[in-house]
């Protein structure tokens, strides 16, 4: 009896130890992510609007145009590198170094072996890019070199980014905290300096390839410190086999979330104008930036998660998905509310009144965005279970919807950014019903208990969202420019970004949901406390 609660006692102790221990990762994780999201940011603010000005409005919206096009040559490259990741992950326990050296050169294999791949798409782009754009005659040379560059540049970075890929699988992210984000302001000087020497975008792509290799060999570095197992093994071909398989179900995904995300500027572009993708990026900026704030968190967090779901706990990684999804919600509304509010006032002083697309776009691009947020959670979780046959099917489906849908909104509704977010929202809609009944399933909970829960916060989100838009103008004529009119509406920005959470807070979640959410904040600090 006394060796049973022994017994007991000891896996009580051991699943306790592994949530602080999942919780500290979690945490450091999440700190060192921010740590170099609030770089790209800072990067970007300051960046921008020299870029756009160096640039000016037609070879920015092509910038940002022929970026998303080489996006779709991407998935070209096998995404060897979220195949190590999350093969890493399940095995996140293991002490087998040999495995997992086997996994790396698998992963390196699988990138040589779709390098070919890579290489034609972006010949036929190259190639073709200056007559799907309409080019003038003497830009269509710029247009060839600055996508052959991204293409490089997209090849390179596949490869440079396994050591990456090695210490998030391993849940060490955090191990290059802070150090990282010298290299975000390293790239964005070598761009400045590029478009300074008025190299054009293609300088600029340059200057992108320049900062790729640099990250790279720098992550190779923290790998091989944090990480003591590191290094490659040449793989037997059973294993290159099963690794190609598992590349092969991310390379599709990649492609199908490739036109999900960024078919919204080609479809602009192609169906509209280049310099209305200008407006439509800039005033997209701050809501985008609502993705990657999420998607950060949740990339330090579902690692961890992938290590309950190898272990079968079900009950607990329900219950983790749903805090998850939960704090989700929280931020996405205060800080969507507060984006409402202050949007036309920060693109004003940022680059100028003249880009913004308007408060009702505004409202359904923070929308579209939002909804991105919740199927980009679901999509990682459904990451972890290595099951992605009928993720990548139903998000075939809803890409093509998607594509449709935006560009029979852009053809038919005025001014054309409202109708692309509206026909953008009705086409994920897909996924939106689709993804959290396949994590139901995965997780064996009823279908019905995730879309019984939403009436709540769905309705405060939609009255806050509605109630920052109507007050959007108010802003613009109280924040003075300037010094003085950055920080007023940074301070400003903040309190009702506080206030804006305390009302979603108390008024979408339910006892039990605050309760959840308190506890695990709590657990998070104690955790940075080292206590």
């Amino acid at each position: 009896m006394a060796g049973e609660l022994s017994t007991r006692n000891l896996k009580i102790f051991r699943w306790t130890f592994s949530d602080r221990s999942l919780t500290m990762k979690a945490y450091l994780n999440a700190v060192a992510a921010f740590l170099d999201y609030g770089a790209q940011v800072a990067a970007a603010l300051l960046v921008t609007p020299f870029v756009v000005r160096g640039l000016g409005s037609y070879f920015y919206g092509m910038w940002q145009l022929l970026n998303r096009l080489v996006g779709y040559v991407s998935p070209g490259s096998g995404r060897p590198t979220q195949a190590l990741k999350f093969a890493l992950a399940h095995q996140q326990s293991s002490t087998d170094a040999e495995s997992k050296r086997l996994a790396v050169g698998s992963a390196v294999v699988v990138w040589a072996l779709f390098l070919p791949i890579v290489t034609a798409g972006g010949a036929i782009l190259t190639w073709a890019v200056p007559g799907w754009l309409g080019t003038a005659p003497e830009h269509a040379d710029y247009a060839r070199w600055t996508v052959a560059l991204l293409v490089f540049n997209l090849a390179l970075g596949s490869l440079t980014s396994l050591p990456q890929s090695v210490l998030q699988g391993e849940n060490l992210g955090y191990k290059r905290m802070g150090l990282s984000a010298l290299f975000v302001f390293v790239g964005s000087s070598l761009v400045c300096a590029a478009v300074f020497m008025k190299l054009g975008i293609v300088g600029v792509a340059g200057a992108t390839v320049a900062g790729t290799a640099v990250t790279g060999v720098f992550f190779h570095r923290v790998a091989r410190k944090y990480a003591p197992w590191y290094g490659m093994s040449r793989p037997p071909t059973g294993d290159v086999r099963k690794f190609f398989g598992l590349s092969w179900y991310f390379m599709i995904w990649s492609l199908v979330i490739k036109v999900i995300m960024a078919s919204d500027v080609v479809v602009l572009g192609f169906l509209n104008s280049v310099e209305s993708v200008t407006t439509y990026t800039l005033t997209k900026y701050t809501p985008e930036t609502l993705v990657s704030i999420i998607a950060i968190m949740i990339a330090g967090i579902v690692p961890g998660l992938g290590g309950v779901l190898g272990s079968g706990d079900l009950r607990r990684a329900a219950q983790a998905r749903h805090e998850i999804m939960s704090l989700s919600w929280l931020i996405v509304t205060g800080i969507g509310a507060t984006i409402l509010v202050f949007n036309r006032t920060f693109v004003s002083m940022w680059v100028g009144p003249g880009f913004y697309a308007g408060t009702l776009a505004d409202l359904l691009i923070v929308t579209a965005v939002v909804q991105l947020v919740f199927i980009r959670n679901d999509s990682a979780i459904i990451d972890v279970s290595l099951d992605l046959r009928r993720k990548v099917a139903v998000g075939s489906v809803a890409a093509a919807a998607s594509v449709t849908t935006a560009c029979i909104g852009v053809r038919f509704v005025d001014p054309p950014v409202v109708g692309l977010s509206l026909g953008l929202i009705v086409g994920r809609a897909i996924l939106s019903v689709s993804y959290p009944r396949l994590i139901n399933q995965m997780l064996g909970s009823s279908r019905g208990s995730q879309f019984s829960v939403l009436g709540r916060p769905v309705a405060v989100t939609g009255a806050l969202f509605v109630t920052a838009a109507a007050v959007s103008s108010f802003p613009t004529v109280l924040i003075g420019t300037g010094i003085r009119g950055w920080a007023f509406l940074a301070v400003s920005a903040g309190l009702i970004c506080l206030v804006f959470m305390i009302a979603a807070f108390y008024a979408g979640l339910d006892a039990k949901e605050r309760r959840a959410i308190t506890r695990r904040m709590r657990a998070l600090l104690n955790s940075g406390s080292g206590n």
